[in-house]
């Protein structure tokens, strides 16, 4: 698939959550909520300022990003689902630890 967002506008796509809870509970496909996070599948060249100079975008593809629960407009492509948003509704890039990845290797 390809797909070319204009603008500021990102393609991302939903990050499966747990289906787990802490304590062991399983938590049913229709209890579930739809996950906040996500991660980018592609990216505009960025809004145009005042002047008509781009600026650049700050997240990248295969950034993970946290968005707001009602954040962007979902739609399907080639049967997967994906959402369409604007960079100012990420409202952050999630980064591993650099601790974290030393312990999973």
């Amino acid at each position: 698939m390809r797909i070319r967002p204009l603008h500021d506008r990102i393609i991302v796509k939903r990050v499966e959550a747990e289906r787990t809870t802490a304590s062991g509970i399983v938590i049913p496909d229709t209890a579930a909520e739809k996950p906040e996070q996500g991660e980018v599948i592609a990216v505009g060249p960025g809004r145009l300022d005042e002047r008509g100079k781009r600026i650049a975008p700050d997240v990248k593809v295969g950034d993970r990003v946290l968005f707001g629960k009602y954040a962007g407009q979902t739609v399907k492509v080639e049967g997967e689902e994906l959402l369409v948003m604007r960079e100012d509704d990420i409202m952050a890039v999630i980064t591993p630890e650099a601790g974290a990845m030393k312990k999973a290797a």
